[in-house]
């Protein structure tokens, strides 16, 4: 049992949670609770740290799950675990978890089976940066029946503890990438007969007119800053949501729930 705020693998729990650097050089990144234990893939799961009082309630569900990845878990006192959690008031489960590949080429982006599919929806997101907002769109997606997410180099990093958090899991089944020019993406996208709509101001024509039965893609822009020019002009048509009251914006995360599930809603039908 670890004691000891000042043990070796602690400190390095506590370096991983702050720092995407290191994050990305060793690969990993770190979950908790007991919900987002069990989604884990088994493949991907290399350490577990559970608090002592958790472990005494939660045994069998920590061995059957350590088990079947060929690890142990690490027992951590209950003020040391609160030293290395996230959150404030810690369930007493956290793993180590193996990244997905995070930067891919342009090419191998859309090469994917989950973007060439006969008429994928696809999320086209420009420089986000708020670390909720992303989780909750890789969440929202997969409620909304996305087929991926496509993510310029600067968006803030998937792995933030408060991303993966929000993500309630989608992080494990949603298929995303990021990619170096997100313009290139775009062009292929169009070249391929995909239908790109973006979420703007100048918008003539409310998001719920176009028919997005066929490809499509939905382009959503910075938090305070919106789309970037380059990546707006590439949009087939500006889309907009209409609002009530003296309200100019919505929350990134908001307008695009707001597109998804029309585009699902009218998929279903």
């Amino acid at each position: 049992m670890i004691t000891s705020t000042a043990n070796q693998r602690v400190k390095r729990l506590t370096n991983l949670r702050k720092k995407r650097k290191l994050r990305d050089e060793e690969g990993v990144f770190l979950v908790e609770g007991i919900r987002m234990f069990r989604e884990v893939p088994g493949d991907d799961l290399m350490e577990v740290y559970v608090s002592e009082s958790f472990y005494r309630k939660e045994k069998k569900t920590v061995d059957d799950m350590c088990a079947k990845s060929h690890i142990r878990p690490e027992i951590l006192t209950d003020s040391v675990f609160e030293h290395v959690s996230d959150t404030r008031t810690p369930q007493g489960v956290l793993c180590k978890v193996r990244q997905r590949s995070r930067e891919v080429p342009v090419s191998e982006a859309w090469n994917t089976s989950a973007l060439r599919e006969r008429k994928p929806l696809i999320l086209v997101l420009d420089n986000l940066q708020d670390p909720g907002n992303l989780g909750t769109i890789l969440r929202t997606a997969e409620a909304a029946g996305v087929t991926g997410i496509i993510m310029s180099r600067e968006c803030v990093d998937i792995y933030n503890p408060k991303t993966i958090r929000s993500t309630m899991g989608s992080v494990f089944r949603m298929p995303f990438w990021y990619v170096q020019d997100i313009t290139d993406v775009i062009r292929q996208m169009k070249a391929a007969g995909v239908q790109t709509y973006a979420a703007h101001l100048k918008g003539k024509r409310d998001y719920d007119g176009p028919d997005y039965r066929e490809a499509s893609a939905f382009f959503i822009g910075n938090e305070g800053n919106g789309l970037r020019d380059e990546v707006a002009e590439l949009a087939d048509e500006y889309i907009l949501i209409p609002m009530m009251g003296e309200v100019e914006s919505l929350n990134a995360a908001i307008a695009a729930t707001v597109l998804m599930f029309e585009a699902g809603r009218q998929r279903r039908n």
